[in-house]
């Protein structure tokens, strides 16, 4: 939670004292996992999720802006069948469901293709996602059903989940912009030393608005 409120006040501190851009997105994504039980891929689903956050643009050489955000993400992923033993969730789960809630803070950086209002972008760069509670749901090999809150500490799953993001899309005149985007997780979602590697992905449309434009000129 530390590095939550660091990134807050970091922020807070840009948009005060920086001629920035501030707006806030929402969107659909689809997320799903790489998740891999001694060495093998198991076979999984993806799952509808969906985000919601701040963004900011600071506008600092030419066409290059910092643009960090900190959101809300619902994410999940299912694996249909193990083909080992895996903990989490449980040693006898032959399967798992998960649903979870996220705030990620990210710190991309954004190119503008052109100068002029109305210009394609790309940003890029990584992000940090904090797990705040989530639901599995498994069968066990006593064709039990499970459904039960996910359990996060040191030896079960990790609360902070790093990941490599790239968006591409189009901000308009009027402060409106959308983009794709691609979440690529740089670490296990696993505490669990002898667990499964957990490699959660989320690709998605967001669309977004620029509430208030301090904007100076562009140098050439």
């Amino acid at each position: 939670m530390k590095i939550l409120f660091a990134a807050v006040t970091l922020l807070t501190a840009l948009n005060l004292n920086s001629q920035v851009k501030y707006g806030i997105f929402a969107g659909p994504q689809i997320t799903g996992v790489r998740y891999m039980i001694e060495g093998k891929k198991q076979e999984s689903s993806l799952k509808i999720g969906g985000t919601l956050g701040f963004q900011l643009k600071v506008p600092f050489e030419n066409r290059l802006s910092f643009a960090p955000s900190i959101a809300y993400n619902l994410r999940g992923y299912k694996v249909d069948k193990f083909t080992a033993i895996s903990f989490p969730p449980d040693s006898s789960a032959t399967d798992v469901d998960t649903r979870f809630h996220t705030v990620e803070v990210a710190f991309l950086l954004q190119h503008d293709f052109k100068i002029e209002p109305g210009h394609f972008f790309i940003r890029f760069g990584p992000s940090l996602d904090f797990a705040l509670f989530g639901n599995e749901k498994f069968n066990t090999i006593n064709d039990t059903k499970v459904d039960r809150s996910m359990k996060f500490s040191f030896s079960d799953y990790g609360h902070y989940l790093a990941s490599a993001i790239i968006e591409f899309g189009y901000e308009a005149e009027n402060g409106l912009f959308v983009y794709g985007h691609y979440n690529y997780s740089l670490t296990t979602m696993n505490n669990w030393d002898y667990g499964p590697e957990i490699g959660n992905r989320a690709a998605g449309i967001t669309i977004g608005k620029y509430l208030k434009a301090k904007t100076r000129p562009y140098q050439q």
